[in-house]
């Protein structure tokens, strides 16, 4: 194979971990540059994310984790889906992106974003970026919003449905009252007191404050409750759902109840829960969350960015649960 065109440094910074454990497992250093085939993009990272799934590869909890991505250690050194960048090279059969294209997605498999240098297939989950919108503001894009898309397709929505969100400022609850909101659903959305007005903008038609307010006292039901934190059950919403309302999580939920009761709901025609898997994540979703974004139907919302050096201290306060929207890690500053 010919050198990629634009190809550069046989070594870059990348945030590595080479067992499981807690955030300190992780530290910056040089590794090398990764191989770039014939048909792949080498993209230099500008900023990239730090969320509840890279907090689970690296911990390997739960356990079975580790069995998918490396036992008894981890199979990839560097974590890291999201990302936003520059295409720094591109292989020689590379036909539909060029050398200086803003680029952003998800590098789905290897991972590796967590580095100043990534290499993903040109056919992969990979986009340009919109016009006008920077690499930290962009990077969330493509994790949390295809769980929220999951959830969404699962349910089979339509305009005028009534839907409640609980969880609604985490990453994936604050994508899934955007686009629910853009597609005329009627959210009912839970939130802290100190974020209801965030919440609102949105595109919330009802919040609900959960300091004061037991939600599953609702006296309204809905077409389906989304739990896009995994701390609430079927137990306490099945009295918010309609006849044919589905309770739908992103997580095993307590006690990993979640799981059991998709299998033994899966048949009713009545009330329901799931843990619904997500669509594909290929080039045409990256593609239509570009459109999203274009449109303002879809704006990430970030809480805090950090460095890449400051990795460890972005995966701690990912872990304390108290994050709003996403956490950004940026590799070269916007």
């Amino acid at each position: 194979m010919a050198p990629p065109s634009g190809a550069s440094a046989a070594s870059m910074r990348a945030a590595v971990r080479t067992a499981y454990g807690p955030p300190e497992v992780v530290q910056v250093s040089d590794v090398a540059v990764p191989a770039v085939g014939d048909h792949d993009l080498l993209v230099r990272v500008h900023a990239t994310t730090v969320n509840r799934t890279d907090c689970g590869f690296r911990s390997g909890r739960p356990y079975v984790t580790r069995f998918l991505f490396g036992y008894p250690t981890p199979r990839h050194r560097v974590l890291g889906g999201e990302f936003a960048g520059v295409v720094e090279a591109v292989g020689r059969d590379v036909t539909t992106f060029a050398v200086g294209e803003r680029v952003f997605g998800y590098s789905e498999g290897a991972l590796g974003a967590h580095a100043e240098l990534l290499a993903i297939a040109e056919d992969g989950p990979v986009a340009t970026m919109p016009a006008g919108q920077g690499f930290a503001a962009v990077a969330p894009a493509s994790e949390a919003s295809h769980y929220a898309v999951g959830l969404v397709r699962w349910a089979r929505l339509r305009p005028g449905d009534a839907v409640l969100v609980y969880g609604a400022t985490g990453a994936i609850g604050t994508a899934a009252v955007q686009i629910l909101a853009f597609l005329g659903v009627d959210v009912t959305a839970v939130c802290g007191p100190e974020h209801l007005d965030l919440v609102r903008g949105l595109g919330a038609s009802r919040v609900v404050d959960r300091s004061t307010t037991d939600f599953t006292q609702d006296d309204r039901t809905y077409r389906a409750v989304l739990d896009a934190v995994g701390k609430s059950s079927f137990g306490a919403c099945r009295r918010l759902l309609d006849a044919d309302g589905a309770y739908l999580s992103t997580d095993l939920g307590p006690y990993g109840q979640n799981a059991p009761l998709t299998l033994l709901t899966a048949m009713s025609p009545r009330r329901r829960a799931a843990i619904p898997i997500p669509p594909p994540r290929d080039q045409a979703q990256i593609r239509r969350f570009k459109g999203l974004l274009e449109r303002g139907a879809f704006t990430p919302v970030v809480d805090r960015t950090y460095p890449l050096d400051d990795v460890v201290e972005a995966y701690r306060y990912v872990e304390t649960g108290q994050k709003v929207g996403n956490v950004v890690v940026s590799v070269v500053p916007d």
